[in-house]
């Protein structure tokens, strides 16, 4: 898997003028799922991000995690994030799972999260989506699962 980490003061998502997720405080991640990724990939990187220290502490320095502040996640599907730019000008996006695996793992995440006790809102899966956030600090982390 693939995730794009936001750090977040507030992030929503709009499908056809209509609010479909929002949070206050926490995280935006764009999560893109590859055909090798199982539902044992999607909770280890569910745990990871629940651990990441990302949040600013009394000091701070960033010594919290998201379970440590209380804040949310917004999870949303972006299967671009497997964009091979390698040939020509056109990205190809042949290397992201297909549709149906892809959407059971990326809610597997979602799901993973939420057993974890945080927060979770998410986009909808390939609906053309216009996203909002302010992002805090700016902090952002790419993370891949076979790295």
């Amino acid at each position: 898997m693939k995730a794009l980490l936001q750090r977040v003061s507030g992030a929503s998502v709009t499908v056809a003028a209509q609010t479909v997720g929002q949070i206050g405080a926490g995280l935006l991640i764009f999560v893109c799922t590859m055909p090798e990724d199982t539902h044992a990939t999607a909770d280890a990187l569910a745990l990871k991000v629940s651990k990441l220290r990302l949040f600013k502490d009394d000091a701070g320095k960033m010594n919290l995690s998201l379970t440590q502040t209380g804040g949310a996640a917004l999870v949303v599907s972006q299967f671009t994030l497997a964009a091979d730019t390698s040939r020509g000008n056109r990205p190809g996006f042949s290397g992201a799972a297909g549709p149906e695996h892809a959407n059971a793992i990326y809610a597997r995440f979602a799901d993973s999260l939420r057993k974890l006790d945080i927060p979770v809102e998410t986009g909808r899966f390939g609906a053309d989506m216009a996203v909002d956030l302010v992002n805090d600090g700016p902090v952002t982390l790419w993370l891949d699962t076979e790295a």
